[in-house]
């Protein structure tokens, strides 16, 4: 009987050692955007704040308008109107839901729209699926940032 409640103490012991140096959020850190078109947009870092998941633009592959001028987000609402988009957050507040982080939003900054949003680690870690949507997640879009 000792050796059974050893054992098992040991197993608990083992598992509870692995489980505090997996990663935790496999989606946090830069993702290159890619559209539909399969070309490179920029790079968002997905991080972690207060316990949900948040996504800020770190880099454009244009980051000038026609202009010459810093890409703006002109067809925004609120807060982010007319704002730069280099260092806009575009996603917000998106909390562990099953393999995925959902119950957020995400930004489109080429239409200044929402859209409710969910997040999840495909291939591995080297992909991330993101999907934006209205309503039900059937009505929506997906792309495929790759890990940088």
């Amino acid at each position: 009987m000792k050796q059974i409640l050893k054992g098992m103490l040991l197993s608990c012991l083992f598992l509870f050692t692995a489980s505090m140096f997996a990663d935790p959020l496999p989606i946090v850190g830069s993702w290159k955007t890619i559209n539909e078109q399969g070309k490179e947009e920029s790079v968002v870092d997905i991080y972690e704040q207060g316990g949900k998941v948040y996504g800020k633009i770190s880099s454009l592959t244009e980051p000038n308008d026609k202009d010459g001028k810093p890409a703006r987000c002109t067809e925004c609402d609120g807060p982010e109107k007319d704002k730069p988009v280099l260092g806009m957050v575009i996603i917000k507040g998106l909390s562990p839901d099953g393999d995925k982080w959902a119950g957020g939003r995400i930004l489109d900054p080429n239409d200044g729209v929402w859209y409710k949003c969910f997040l999840r680690s495909v291939e591995g870690g080297k992909k991330l699926e993101v999907r934006g949507y209205v309503g039900f997640s059937l009505i929506g879009r997906t792309q495929y940032w790759i890990k940088k």
